[in-house]
């Protein structure tokens, strides 16, 4: 057997051994019919936003959710960002800056307000502030933008996964 053709083989081999897995697990997809998944999708309204944070995390939920055609659920979120200075030089200049975030979530019932499901995530992400000062706002604007999406995307991660056992 030639070297390309044992590389082959393995990589097939392997493939069939990750579908054979995953189908034994009971592994379904998100978004199939009649999984989870689908129940948020178009379904899902976030709480009006009143901060540019706020404004990034809600365009992001809709880009994975979908825009709120009839929604059933009510999501409410709280967001907080704190900046640290990372890099100091000796004469006692910033030069880079940690943003970390976190947002606590509550995805209620559109028509009762009861809850369903609730949780907190948290993330971080970082800008450089050696340039000049349009440049480092720049790149602190683009920071929080970041934080933002990687906040909105574990939101729908954690809602996808227990999506299952929302009532339809």
């Amino acid at each position: 057997m030639s070297s390309s053709d044992r590389r082959q083989f393995l990589r097939l081999s392997a493939a069939a051994a990750l579908v054979a897995t995953v189908a034994g697990c009971g592994f379904t997809p998100a978004y199939a019919p009649g999984a989870g998944g689908t129940a948020l999708l178009n379904r899902v309204r976030a709480d009006d936003p009143k901060t540019p944070d706020e404004f990034a995390l809600t365009r992001r939920l809709s880009e994975r959710l979908g825009p709120a055609k009839a929604p059933a659920y009510r999501l409410a979120y709280e967001v907080e960002t704190k900046a640290i200075g990372q890099a100091i030089t000796p004469d006692n200049a910033t030069t880079r800056y940690s943003l970390s975030g976190s947002a606590s979530y509550s995805l209620r019932d559109a028509e009762t307000d009861a809850l369903l499901l609730n949780g907190d995530v948290s993330s971080f992400t970082s800008w450089s502030a050696s340039g000049s000062t349009v440049s480092t706002r720049t790149a602190e604007d683009d920071a929080h933008a970041r934080l933002m999406r990687l906040l909105a995307d574990q939101i729908v991660t954690r809602l996808l996964a227990t999506s299952s056992s929302l009532p339809r």
